[in-house]
């Protein structure tokens, strides 16, 4: 088991990726873990052949402890221990696994596997896009959509039909028991934070209307040059650079507590929330403060694409001093986020969207979104956060092009 960082002690087991007896590259992913700060997949620190597994997946070892062995190529292989094997499946009535194989577990998340069933889909014949081909949440739900998705039509899938069907007479139900199933180690520590922070915040939320019109403009202008410089100009790059050059003039935003202290942070570390079909993660990106647009959007594109492969050091995922989540990419009008300790605000962007509103006494289509700021009263007082708040709206509605 890895150290991943030095306050990392302990390590679950999330899946194993190789087999015993399969043949393993030096750096090819071996297995996943997860800890309190990041979910991994470990690569192998040699070639050879996977002799023996250890510990079992969801598993939790405190770290440098043994977990498997690799054994040269050719070497004979002993007897696989019991531990292997993966824990038994509760003995409760939910007829689509029995039309489930192995292989399907170990390309899908439990999410994906259960959107497959719900759809009656074979996730065996999907081409994923993950890594070592797992099946995403993207793929299954592009699939769905395109109405191309291959189903379970095999001889041998008709059997296990046909024997479910005897076994219960009347029609099969969806559904018909709750599945119940353990947290995952992510999920339970997204649930331990979520908590202490409601505990220990006096929450409040300011929601401001913007005008992006004028972003949108300079980013269908840049958007190319962009490209050709290996990043993506999006919306959160114009937000993410008005609110660092903002979170400068109102320090009290970028600090946090420490007891009675207030600590008032000199770096801008910028926390980007990413989605991910199994939870939500925070990478941050470091010295946010001294970077321009298109060094932000490259930062920004990196630690989410890293963050989905889950390839984020355990450094990447701690420090930040703000947080920016985007419930607007689900068609959220705003959102009420919860602060991320310490820190002392967090800023949700809601969907941005063509609206009918008032321009010099006129109704005139505008693209218009909502922001919310969520901040901690014990620090941030209602005036300071609207003025904040203020200077945000104004540094997007009047974004500089230079800039850009």
């Amino acid at each position: 088991m890895p150290q991943m960082g030095e306050s990392i002690a302990e390590g679950t087991i999330v899946r194993w990726i190789k087999k015993v007896g399969e043949a393993v590259d030096r750096d090819e992913p071996l297995f996943e873990i997860s800890t309190d700060k990041v979910d991994a997949e470990i690569p192998s620190p040699a070639a050879g052949v996977l002799m023996d597994i250890a510990v079992k997946e969801g598993e939790t070892v405190p770290v440098n402890s043994v977990v498997a062995t690799i054994g040269a190529a050719g070497e004979k292989l002993e007897a696989a221990p019991a531990a292997v094997a993966a824990p038994a499946a509760p003995d409760a009535p939910d007829a689509p696994d029995a039309l489930e194989t192995s292989d399907d577990r170990q390309k899908s998340s439990p999410l994906v596997r259960r959107i497959a069933k719900e759809h009656n889909l074979d996730i065996g014949r999907i081409q994923g896009s993950g890594i070592g081909g797992r099946v995403t949440k993207q793929d299954i739900l592009s699939l769905i959509g395109s109405g191309s998705a291959p189903s379970f039509d095999s001889p041998a899938t008709r059997v296990a039909s046909d024997r479910l069907a005897q076994d219960r007479p009347e029609p099969i139900i969806r559904d018909l028991a709750d599945q119940v199933v353990p947290m995952s180690v992510m999920r339970k520590k997204i649930a331990e934070h979520m908590v202490v922070s409601k505990r220990t915040s006096a929450h409040v939320y300011s929601v401001f209307e913007v005008n992006y019109s004028r972003v949108d403009q300079i980013r269908k202008a840049k958007k190319d040059d962009y490209e050709r410089a290996g990043a993506r100009l999006t919306f959160t790059s114009f937000i993410a650079k008005v609110v660092v050059d903002c979170l400068r003039q109102h320090r009290v935003i970028n600090a946090s507590l420490d007891g009675d202290n207030i600590i008032y942070r000199h770096d801008i570390n910028l926390g980007i929330a990413v989605a991910l079909d199994h939870g939500l993660i925070v990478p941050v990106v470091k010295g946010a403060g001294e970077k321009n647009t298109l060094g932000l959007s490259k930062a920004i594109q990196d630690i989410a694409d890293r963050a989905r492969a889950k390839k984020l050091n355990p450094e990447e995922v701690h420090g930040g001093t703000f947080t920016i989540t985007n419930p607007g990419n689900f068609g959220a009008q705003f959102g009420l986020p919860i602060i991320n300790q310490p820190q002392v605000a967090i800023l949700g962007v809601g969907t941005i969207e063509k609206r009918p509103v008032v321009v010099d006494d006129a109704i005139g289509i505008r693209l218009m979104g909502f922001l919310t700021l969520g901040y901690d009263h014990r620090l941030v007082d209602g005036a300071v956060a609207d003025q904040f708040m203020s200077d945000v709206k104004k540094g997007i509605e009047n974004f500089d092009p230079a800039q850009a």
